[in-house]
């Protein structure tokens, strides 16, 4: 009987022992500071690479990657999601977030510049060589016009004669790109990585996307061509700290100090391993 009730002391201990690490453990975890990173599906890559060594650096904080095209990420900041870092595809939604005093005065920078690029897949046997003759896809993979990848494009066409020139490149519909192209049959995608997705998979002939985006996937799509600046204009990535009511000073550091560290000197070696251009004013 006592050797019993020794054995329930014990065990009644060790539940407790464990309780308690477990406790540990969750306020540890409780404690690390969240960044929260909205950030352009283009960047998701080299974003991961950044996420992963400064986490590495600094394990009380814990950054967050929400990656989708720059306009929908606007839309989410917009109506309220937290967000301490944005980091856009183009300069337009930036813009709008700076026009409605969302953006932290001093902390906005061009990071880099990145290239249009018409793909196919790698055994294919299409007529098309480059944007200016991509009506003679079957099929192509284009983002709409509220995807930065999606207003450059209709830019491009455009500045080659294949679109008709208007004010906002960007209210061009997939419906009115496909009727000024002869009726080519274009699958709209929401952004650069639904891009890549359907072309890889032979879904459609051809797409548009960025040279980034195609580092890591040279089995799978080739390039057809490399679009100029001349023809798109320039593909800049501004950052930004983002005013966010609900962070904490450590969050609000923690933030600015991330935006630090991905534009540094040092960074710009691992943007253009990822096909980037840090050449940017």
């Amino acid at each position: 009987m006592k050797k019993n009730l020794i054995a329930l002391v014990l065990a009644f201990a060790m539940v407790f022992a464990l309780a308690a690490c477990g406790g540990g453990e969750s306020e540890e975890a409780a404690e690390k500071t969240t960044v929260n990173v909205f950030a352009a599906a283009s960047l998701g890559a080299v974003m991961s690479e950044f996420e992963s060594s400064y986490e590495a650096d600094n394990p009380d904080v814990d950054i967050v990657i929400n990656a989708d095209s720059s306009g929908a990420l606007l839309t989410q900041i917009q109506e309220g999601a937290p967000c301490d870092v944005f980091f856009s595809a183009a300069q337009k939604q930036m813009d709008t977030l700076e026009e409605e005093s969302m953006v932290v005065e001093g902390t906005r920078t061009n990071v880099v510049n990145n290239q249009l690029v018409v793909i196919t897949q790698p055994d294919s046997e299409t007529a098309v060589t480059g944007l200016a003759d991509i009506a003679n896809a079957k099929s192509i993979a284009l983002a709409d016009g509220s995807v930065p990848v999606g207003k450059y494009t209709r830019q491009a066409m455009i500045n080659l004669g294949l679109l008709a020139e208007v004010e906002d490149p960007a209210a061009i519909t997939t419906a009115e790109v496909s009727e000024q192209l002869g009726g080519v049959e274009i699958s709209e995608q929401g952004n650069v990585s639904k891009v890549l997705a359907a072309v890889e998979e032979a879904s459609c002939e051809v797409g548009t996307t960025y040279l980034s985006d195609t580092v890591g996937h040279e089995d799978k799509v080739k390039i057809l061509e490399t679009v100029g600046y001349d023809v798109t204009g320039n593909i800049i990535y501004p950052v930004a700290q983002i005013t966010n009511q609900d962070a904490d000073d450590a969050e609000t550091a923690a933030a600015a100090d991330f935006i630090a560290f991905i534009t540094n000197d040092e960074a710009k070696a691992l943007y253009q391993q990822y096909g980037f251009d840090t050449d940017v004013e």
